[in-house]
């Protein structure tokens, strides 16, 4: 399967939703917490279509000045194992090094051995456990930090955060 990372689109929406259901069951987002999320402050939102221009995936990163952080990556449950989490994680990254991010920040629930192994392949390093982050389900999540070399975040000093210096995924 040939995969084409594109930028996501409010028509996108209904697509985003449906795998949201099909992944995350009870802990899905919203339609509305989807589309809140394709406009947000510092957001950028990608799409994965197939060769026949379906929708195969989805992955969000969020930019707070200095780090970046995987918002989600999700890749319909037909669409697995073919190489779209691998595309969608690396146009995040690309984008977590234009921004000069200083890490690329991320949790995953403890018991999801093939996001573990998508992550700890690109180079990230489990740093903490979140004792019952995921819910309803109370499953742990792992903290994970990819850290960047030779990048020097823009807008001011860390605690202090800057501007997103990226477009929202609509744009």
């Amino acid at each position: 399967m040939t995969v084409r990372v594109r930028p996501l689109v409010p028509a996108d929406l209904d697509d985003m939703e449906a795998m949201e259901r099909a992944l995350f069951g009870a802990g899905a987002w919203s339609r509305t917490s989807l589309a809140e999320e394709l406009d947000g402050p510092g957001r950028w939102y990608v799409g994965a279509e197939d060769d026949a221009g379906r929708l195969v995936g989805y992955a969000g990163l969020w930019f707070d000045g200095w780090d970046a952080q995987v918002m989600t990556i999700g890749t319909r449950p037909d669409a697995q194992g073919r190489g779209v989490g691998r595309a969608l994680l690396d146009a995040l990254l690309g984008r977590a090094r234009e921004l000069r991010a200083g890490d690329v920040l991320l949790e995953v629930r403890v018991d999801n051995e093939p996001a573990l192994r998508l992550y700890e392949r690109a180079g990230f390093e489990r740093f903490g456990r979140r004792r019952g982050y995921y819910q309803p389900e109370n499953v742990d999540a792992w903290t994970m930090r990819l850290r960047l070399a030779g990048a020097a975040p823009v807008g001011g000093d860390h605690a202090g955060g800057g501007d997103a210096g990226g477009q929202p995924a609509s744009v």
